[in-house]
């Protein structure tokens, strides 16, 4: 796995929709968790923040839509494609009015649903200000599906090689401080020898001459910057 996976909650009361769903977004390379219910999707978010909802709109224990209304009103503002009959035009648009990013009819292919899917991702990231493919030189991240690539060949990254480089291309052309990178990845505790252990990793992958790096540079006594995006 290249990065870390991103984490979906597939919230629908049907177990072979779920069976399909884990199956199906796993083979493309997403973790999934599953809540049978409102009550148990509540609980999942708040336990394990996920990066994208699958919601169900016909739920036993509350409607979908409010449910979605509640997280809305929270200020939760993950994406959320929904899951609803071919005839229920309106629950759709009520849906998508409340705050929901996509949707997909009863019964439906998983390609179809895995495009929506990034589809909403990628429309998240644009509208946090951050573009969803980032290219500097030959360095390209992909933010959505988190893959890294190098002069076209892909790079694999540990779960936090990727997150140093994702915050550092989050504010490319910026020194970033070491406790900012460190609080960022970490938390305010962490020694600042992991994060130069993990950019040596990172510079071994990314760079043609690590120890003249093209990429990752060093503000020395202070910290990194990425070079700014073409």
């Amino acid at each position: 796995m290249t990065g870390s996976a991103v984490k979906i909650l597939v919230v629908d009361d049907e177990p072979p929709i779920r069976k399909l769903l884990r199956v199906g977004l796993t083979a493309q390379g997403y973790e999934v968790q599953e809540a049978p219910n409102a009550s148990a999707a509540r609980q999942s978010v708040s336990d394990v923040m996920p990066d994208l909802i699958v919601l169900d709109l016909g739920l036993p224990d509350k409607s979908g839509h409010d449910l979605l209304q509640e997280w809305r009103d929270e200020g939760l503002s993950m994406p959320v494609v929904i899951l609803s009959s071919r005839t229920d035009e309106a629950g759709i648009v009520k849906a998508l009015e409340s705050g929901a990013d996509d949707y997909v009819t009863k019964p439906f292919g998983i390609n179809e649903l895995g495009a929506r899917i990034r589809v909403a991702l990628r429309h998240r990231l644009q509208q946090q200000g951050e573009k969803a493919i980032f290219q500097t030189g030959g360095l390209s991240i992909d933010l959505v599906k988190r893959i890294v690539k190098v002069d076209g060949a892909e790079i694999k990254l540990s779960p936090k090689e990727y997150d140093i480089l994702r915050v550092l291309a989050q504010h490319a052309g910026k020194v970033l401080t070491h406790q900012f990178l460190l609080k960022q990845i970490w938390g305010p505790a962490a020694d600042v020898q992991y994060l130069r252990v993990y950019v040596r990793q990172l510079r071994q992958k990314i760079e043609q001459i690590p120890d003249q790096p093209h990429y990752i540079t060093t503000e020395t006594g202070v910290g990194y910057r990425l070079r700014e995006p073409d």
